[in-house]
């Protein structure tokens, strides 16, 4: 599905996006971030599309993520060094929203048992937390969600999505890259003909464009 995108041409824009940040290194890592232009669409009348993706490699190390959970999750967040919360917490919450909003605040996606998921106040969308099985592997788990990308169309024509960091290796970004840009384009109506431009980015770094033309 990738055959419109110049793929030579994506591999050297993720050699100058990492050279770039290589140049001029900050004090963090910086992310890298696919922007979507779309056309033809009418926001009015077509369905907005939403969907949810794993890329191959972790996309979002420093995401901050906590476990709610029973006694054996617990245990194993705490032996991983993952910040988690238990019940007699959870039930504290349930009292007092502006703990509620403190918790939501300080993470950006949780993990919670099957006997607490339930029990988890649902706060602005995209936290409520995803279900954690006993057979799970917990620290799995948590590279999968750091690994996700969310593609939904609201009320404009733009989105961007986080597909990377400039500390992965080339060969890293362009999977990444290559597998979020042929999900995008399997969600939308009539697919790269809804498909205006494509840039690339890092967090500090100026926009390359890898598909259609500049303005």
């Amino acid at each position: 599905m990738a055959a419109r995108l110049d793929i030579h041409n994506l591999i050297q824009t993720i050699g100058q996006i990492l050279e770039g940040s290589k140049e001029k290194q900050r004090k963090f890592i910086e992310t890298v971030e696919l922007q979507i232009g779309l056309k033809d669409y009418d926001l009015q009348r077509d369905k907005r599309f939403s969907g949810t993706i794993t890329l191959p490699n972790v996309a979002r190390p420093r995401m901050k993520v906590c476990v709610l959970g029973d006694a054996v999750h617990c245990e194993q967040a705490q032996r991983a060094n993952i910040p988690f919360r238990d019940i007699e917490h959870l039930k504290k919450l349930n009292k007092n929203k502006k703990l509620v909003k403190k918790l939501m605040k300080s993470f950006d996606a949780f993990l919670a048992s099957a006997v607490l998921i339930r029990q988890m106040p649902r706060g602005k969308a995209g936290k409520f937390p995803s279900l954690l099985q006993h057979s799970d592997d917990l620290e799995a788990k948590v590279r999968e969600l750091r690994s996700k990308v969310k593609f939904q169309l609201k009320k404009v024509l733009g989105m961007g999505v986080v597909v990377g960091h400039v500390a992965m290796t080339p060969d890293q970004l362009r999977q990444n890259c290559l597998v979020a840009i042929n999900f995008l384009v399997s969600l939308l109506k009539k697919n790269w003909n809804n498909v205006k431009r494509l840039h690339i980015k890092s967090t500090m770094g100026k926009p390359f464009l890898i598909y259609g033309q500049s303005n």
